[in-house]
């Protein structure tokens, strides 16, 4: 069965797909691997062996009461690399992912050759973190399922296929709810927290490796261009996606990646 134990009794899910440079697939926040069917058969074609994990509290891996936060997801996935025998990987990430990819490469920057972040969970304004602790209580609250439809509701817009929105809302209420609180809490305003500024600036200096950004918000890409240090990084914003983009753009995701991935090895 396709489970890695990374110790502290944490279990991961994953699927191993293809031949090539590994790439590490890392879903969102209140989903799980299956946010990849849209693109793991045609990166696996491209040349690459695709690995997509189930982050803990999330899809099938283990649900610990506590813990459910992006730093321990990230060291589960340095766990997960150390039981495949995978000494490096680009890592791509989606929403929480890309905050947890992020982390990966600053703690463990042997482990990432490269990173891709895609309308990724971290560099929030004051404004919007504003509203996080009303959302954060509507999490730990009596309803928290509909809390976290009412904050998914910002995901999408009219360019969001209904088929997504479908299996996204299925996704959540499949979720512990203890989960959806304590890691959104993580992201955004806890001790450790990199999701909003300034400690998103101050976090995200520190990798080193080159990035691929992928955003919705033009805004929020000329914010992050300012941090990237590496000469291969680079800025991409699809004006008008929702926060579901690579999920209603699998083909142009695939073939941004692949070519910025090209121009890395030459």
């Amino acid at each position: 069965m396709p489970y890695a134990d990374v110790g502290g009794n944490i279990r991961i899910f994953y699927t191993d797909d293809g031949d090539g440079p590994p790439l590490l697939l890392v879903h969102g926040w209140g989903t799980d691997s299956h946010q990849w069917s849209w693109h793991i058969d045609a990166l696996a074609a491209a040349g690459h062996r695709v690995i997509a994990a189930d982050l803990r509290g999330h899809g099938y891996s283990s649900v610990p009461l506590t813990g459910n936060t992006p730093r321990l997801m990230a060291a589960d996935l340095a766990g997960l690399l150390d039981v495949l025998g995978v000494p490096e990987v680009v890592a791509v990430g989606h929403s929480m992912g890309g905050q947890v990819v992020s982390i990966l490469a600053v703690e463990h920057p042997d482990r990432v050759r490269a990173l891709v972040t895609l309308d990724p969970g971290y560099g929030m304004t004051a404004g919007i973190a504003a509203r996080f602790p009303e959302m954060i209580a509507g999490l730990r609250g009596e309803h928290a399922h509909a809390a976290a439809e009412a904050i998914d509701e910002w995901c999408t817009n009219a360019a969001t296929p209904a088929v997504i929105r479908r299996w996204h809302k299925r996704r959540l209420y499949g979720m512990a709810p203890h989960v959806l609180a304590e890691a959104f809490e993580a992201m955004f305003t806890g001790p450790e927290a990199i999701g909003t500024r300034p400690a998103s600036d101050d976090y995200l200096a520190r990798r080193q490796c080159p990035v691929l950004s992928i955003w919705a918000d033009p805004e929020r890409a000329g914010w992050e261009a300012g941090l990237l240090k590496h000469p291969g990084s680079r800025v991409v914003c699809w004006d008008g996606s929702s926060h579901r983009l690579h999920e209603e753009r699998p083909a142009e995701l695939v073939h941004l990646l692949s070519g910025w991935l090209r121009t890395l090895r030459t």
